[in-house]
């Protein structure tokens, strides 16, 4: 599925190799050129640099991006790119799309880039754990497939077994290993109903669930959806869910299920899910939230009777 947007990951000195190593760029570039970490950081024309073939981040002309041209054009760029050679000439520049986007709304032509040798397996890693360091808000798209590229790419590394590789995103991310998986379930959603959960016009819990069905199926949802002016509930979803895994599930029984009547939640409900619901990840269902809310009432009413 190519569904690559435009945008990067550090790569720790434990995680280096032979790979990673520059490899005569002194006779290059001279060995006055400035320096970070004993690499060598090279003013290089934005012509020259080139977007990643398989990028799930995406550089928006947005607020954001008018505040990073304003800083580049009073100060510079303070932070260089990563990019490593092409086969084809020029560069392709794994860290610092936004800034070559910035410098380019600032009309000025280089930018400064670490030039550094690496292997397809490696750069995906970095690529992506640049961005999910560094950018303040990513959209679930962008997270789904920044997970799916990583676990891909550390199968691929030496870790090998993919409840290895997840425990690296589990301790990159914070998040559990069953979030990680959940929100890779996305990247098998097509992309109509991917860009609905970007728009919240889908939650995140009833997509998982439809990410299970055929992308014919996830088409007839799309079209039911548009129908109907509806969005699943994660009851619908589950359902539809099941009539997949059953082999009972058709076009017809969709457009019905989505044709059904909500029933309508109290009001008192409403106003709970509302006052909670910041304090909880996006993913996270009623039943998470009220799951959770029930273990810390029980542990403060244990403390409170000690």
């Amino acid at each position: 599925m190519k569904r690559w947007r435009r945008g990067c990951l550090k790569v720790r000195k434990n995680q280096t190799n032979g790979n990673l190593a520059l490899a005569g760029y002194d006779d290059i570039f001279g060995s006055d050129t400035p320096q970070i970490n004993g690499e060598q950081i090279v003013e290089i024309p934005l012509a020259e640099l080139h977007p990643p073939e398989f990028h799930p981040f995406q550089v928006n002309d947005d607020e954001a991006m008018e505040r990073l041209v304003s800083k580049i054009k009073q100060y510079g760029v303070n932070e260089p790119g990563l990019a490593r050679p092409r086969v084809d000439g020029g560069y392709e520049l794994l860290c610092g799309n936004r800034r070559k986007r910035a410098c380019e709304l600032a009309e000025i032509p280089t930018m400064p880039v670490i030039i550094r040798k690496l292997d397809d397996k490696i750069a995906s890693i970095i690529m992506v754990d640049s961005n999910l360091e560094h950018r303040e808000k990513l959209l679930f798209s962008e997270k789904a497939w920044a997970y799916r590229v990583t676990l891909e790419a550390l199968n691929h590394s030496g870790i090998k077994g993919d409840g290895l590789s997840v425990d690296v995103l589990v301790d990159e991310t914070g998040k559990s290993k069953n979030q990680i998986y959940r929100f890779v379930r996305l990247t098998e959603l097509v992309p109509d109903l991917l860009d609905k959960v970007d728009a919240k016009k889908l939650a995140f819990n009833p997509a998982v669930e439809l990410s299970y069905l055929s992308r014919k199926e996830q088409a007839a949802v799309v079209d039911s959806m548009a129908k109907y002016e509806v969005k699943p509930s994660l009851s619908q979803a589950v359902r539809l869910k099941k009539m997949k895994q059953s082999g009972t599930l058709t076009i017809e029984e969709i457009d019905r299920i989505l044709s059904e009547e909500k029933k309508p939640q109290t009001k008192e409900k409403q106003a709970s899910t509302v006052r909670f619901r910041k304090y909880f990840p996006p993913e996270y269902s009623q039943k998470q939230m009220d799951a959770v809310i029930i273990k810390l009432l029980a542990a403060w009413k244990e403390g409170v009777a000690v």
